[in-house]
């Protein structure tokens, strides 16, 4: 059973720095505040409570948050405590340029500050789009103060013409479909209405829905948080739900270090590997497991995720999607189905105060088309296969589930694109030399190359390739892909090309090996003639001059470790700032 044991209360918290008291500095903090018009009696030491928000007009996923707000607020003021609602760097997936992931630290480090700066005793983590949820984890962590997640679900199912639409995974397949000729573009402008047609997130096991996922998986929100709808009513009560329960984990002291254990992220690691998740779970992990304090490491997650059975049917994966999840019972029976199979550390804490296994145990799986029997599962091997070899000393990852079985040992010939503008370029032509058998190579994607790392490592097929009925060939980068998409591709190749890791040297024509089973990728040419190559390489990248992206270039390092700057790793702490007034 957890060894957390909370502490006395009442006792004088760390709002009452700046609303406790009757000296000057004091009425002039509580003063201005009252300007909104509290009463003088909520500054008597209660729980004050930051909802820290990211809800903006430019992320849609996220775009219904300023209402769920309100039943957190409602929550909070059931339980005694003081809600005050506070906005924080909000990473779009949809809109931001060059990518939302080369933004996901500056997100943690603003909320880090939001909170660090401020007279805050506890916070509910409002997310829901894919970087929101990783980045106010990451400042959570940092501060350590009672912390609790609540997203804003998935949307509604899309449906055309009597398919079920997966938001980013049918974009991907229908964007083909009109390359080989089998979709014209009317159509595919048809297809558009219905692929979004509710607030939310992705409705398919991207990197949204597995990162809500990974909250819970970790204990860090309420046992079920991570399938609800955002337009289902039950949505609002989770959401009034967890309002309440900061107001009692504050008067606990109950903190994401007592929360994310080396145990906690061991079950999310297995959990991501039962749902089918997104690779990007990976890098994120990584990134808030180095903010606790925790070693996590790619070698974890090869490890904790081999034995992992896929039993989890969503795209893109399988073929339901995130309203037919939670209808089955959502996040709860998968963790049970662990917990059964001995994949779980049962006593591992939650923000609830009780165990995952207590929140579980007496789950039901409605539906065992959707959370399937592990005898039917997707991938009996699931989870990331973590490569390595001379073509990624430091690890390459691959989801299985979303993999060709026939692809995943395989010999190619390199067809080489020396970056983004470099592939958007020649994927098109006839004349590019490439058929089904050869590995597409893409370099210069990294966190440094690209820069920023974008979801651009599920390279569309060439179009000579698709109208041969070919849907799938092996592609390796050191780019992410989306957790919407799907096919045998290995990514976050490090090191990255460009800081001259051996993605860097590879030629066309190259013959390039996999052997997921073996966890191996290699580039079939002398150690020789591969040291030559390296040594007379000069990356190539242009170097950003000033602003945001010069201190990310200077400071973010691999993907194998999570792409954080390197300066914010093992910093934890929040003290109270000395008062200036």
């Amino acid at each position: 059973m957890s060894r957390f044991t909370p502490k006395p209360w009442p006792r004088k918290l760390r709002s009452q720095e700046w609303y406790g008291g009757t000296s000057r500095d004091v009425i002039y903090h509580r003063g201005w505040l009252k300007n909104q018009g509290h009463p003088h009696d909520l500054f008597d030491g209660r729980p004050v409570i930051g909802i820290l928000n990211t809800w903006s007009d430019l992320t849609p996923c996220n775009g219904h948050l300023r209402e769920l707000a309100e039943k957190v607020k409602a929550g909070v003021w059931e339980a005694g405590g003081f809600p005050v609602e506070v906005p924080v760097f909000s990473a779009s997936e949809n809109t931001f340029r060059p990518t939302a992931m080369m933004f996901r630290n500056l997100a943690a480090m603003a909320a880090e500050e939001a909170i660090r700066g401020q007279p805050l005793d506890g916070c509910v983590l409002m997310v829901g789009c894919d970087k929101t949820t990783p980045s106010l984890l990451m400042a959570a962590a940092s501060c350590d103060l009672p912390a609790i997640v609540v997203t804003g679900g998935p949307m509604l199912n899309g449906w055309f013409r009597g398919e079920r639409v997966g938001s980013g995974t049918h974009l991907w397949k229908f964007s083909e479909a009109v390359k080989a000729g089998e979709m014209t573009q009317a159509e595919f402008l048809e297809a558009e209405a219905s692929m979004s047609r509710s607030t939310g997130t992705c409705n398919t096991m991207g990197t949204a829905s597995t990162m809500a996922s990974m909250a819970e998986a970790l204990g860090m929100a309420l046992s079920g948080n991570a399938a609800i709808p955002a337009v289902d009513s039950r949505r609002r009560v989770m959401a009034q739900l967890t309002g309440r329960r900061i107001v009692q984990m504050v008067k606990d002291d109950l903190k994401p270090s007592d929360i994310m254990t080396r145990e906690a992220f061991e079950n999310a690691i297995r959990v991501n590997g039962a749902i089918g998740g997104s690779t990007n779970a990976v890098i994120h992990l990584l990134a808030i497991a180095g903010r606790v304090g925790i070693d996590l490491t790619l070698d974890d997650w090869d490890r904790l995720g081999r034995e992992v059975p896929t039993i989890v049917n969503l795209m893109p994966s399988g073929k339901y999607l995130m309203e037919e999840f939670f209808y089955a019972g959502g996040l709860p029976v998968v963790i049970k189905r662990l917990g059964e199979a001995g994949l779980l550390h049962q006593d591992a804490l939650t923000v609830s105060g009780e165990t995952i296994w207590d929140e579980v145990k007496n789950v039901v799986n409605h539906n065992e088309d959707v959370i399937l029997p592990t005898e039917k599962a997707l991938a009996q091997h699931g989870g990331i296969a973590v490569l390595k070899g001379n073509l990624a000393p430091n690890g390459a990852v691959l989801k299985p589930s979303a993999a060709s079985p026939h692809l995943l040992k395989h010999r190619g010939r390199a067809v080489v694109f020396e970056d983004i503008d470099d592939y958007k370029a020649r994927i098109n032509d006839d004349a590019l030399d490439i058929d089904e058998t050869c590995v597409m190579v893409m370099k210069n994607c990294g966190p440094k190359g690209y820069p920023g790392m974008a979801e651009v490592g599920n390279m569309g097929l060439p179009p000579k390739v698709l109208k041969k009925g070919i849907t799938d060939m092996v592609r390796i980068s050191d780019a992410r892909m989306s957790g919407t998409a799907y096919g045998t591709v290995v990514l976050h190749t490090a090191p990255e090309a460009a800081v001259g890791g051996p993605l860097a040297v590879v030629r066309n024509g190259d013959m390039i090996e996999i052997d997921v089973a073996a966890r191996r990728i290699h580039l079939d040419i002398p150690d020789e003639e591969l040291q030559a190559r390296l040594s007379a390489q000069t990356p190539n990248v242009p170097v950003p001059q000033g602003g945001y992206a010069q201190i990310f270039h200077a400071h973010v390092q691999g993907a194998d470790t999570g792409a954080d700057f390197d300066f914010l790793r093992g910093c934890r702490g929040a003290p109270v700032g000395r008062d200036s007034h």
